[in-house]
């Protein structure tokens, strides 16, 4: 066993180290949250030199509120939902239209039947392999960003409802609804690509 993993310090260890002067401890939090921080930035920002510069502009953010942040989550919670913001921020500054407050498909309307989809890895069974992870990878990529980052915080990332909802500020509910909606449009999608006989 390595015995780094035994004595990983909390995240109120490291914001106190980084707190006291610590560099190193902040670098430590940088280690364990960038991974997530570049899929946030990846996913809502379609510009690839303005992503590099975001999420350092989140880690700017981090370092500089850190001392305001109250354990009342994790902290790689924290840091996602910074850089989703900082992300937000970026988008409204662009004026993209890919996000803001309408950036959602036909958000007033619910799914009249919830169980309909409720099958959705039978297809994944029957066409895996390279070639479908590819196909996948390329539609999830067409999805408004919004759809697209919780398709990655839940399935790629594995954070919890919870989790994905104080990241975006939408309740657990909403999300499951959108993570839902996002994998009934891949769904249909793939459905058409194979049916087309590709």
């Amino acid at each position: 066993m390595d015995q780094k993993e035994h004595h990983k310090p909390t995240d109120r260890m490291l914001v106190e180290r980084v707190l006291s002067g610590n560099t190193r401890a902040f670098g430590t939090i940088v280690r364990d949250t960038e991974g997530l921080v570049a899929q946030i930035v990846f996913k809502m920002i379609p510009d690839r030199e303005e992503r590099r510069d975001i999420a350092q502009d989140v880690y700017l953010k981090v370092f500089q509120k850190l001392d305001s942040f109250r354990f009342q989550s994790k902290l790689s919670t924290w840091i996602a939902r910074i850089a989703y913001n900082t992300c937000i921020n970026q988008l409204e500054k662009n004026k993209t239209s890919a996000i803001g407050t309408q950036y959602f498909i036909r958000t007033g309307e619910e799914d009249d039947h919830p169980h309909e989809y409720a099958d959705e890895h039978d297809m994944e069974e029957n066409l895996m392999g390279a070639e479908f992870d590819s196909l996948l990878q390329s539609e999830i990529e067409k999805l408004p960003a919004l759809y697209k980052l919780l398709i990655t915080l839940y399935h790629h990332q594995e954070l919890s409802y919870s989790e994905i909802a104080q990241i975006v500020a939408l309740p657990d509910g909403t999300i499951k609804n959108y993570l839902f909606r996002a994998r009934k449009i891949l769904k249909e999608r793939m459905q058409m690509i194979y049916n087309k006989g590709l």
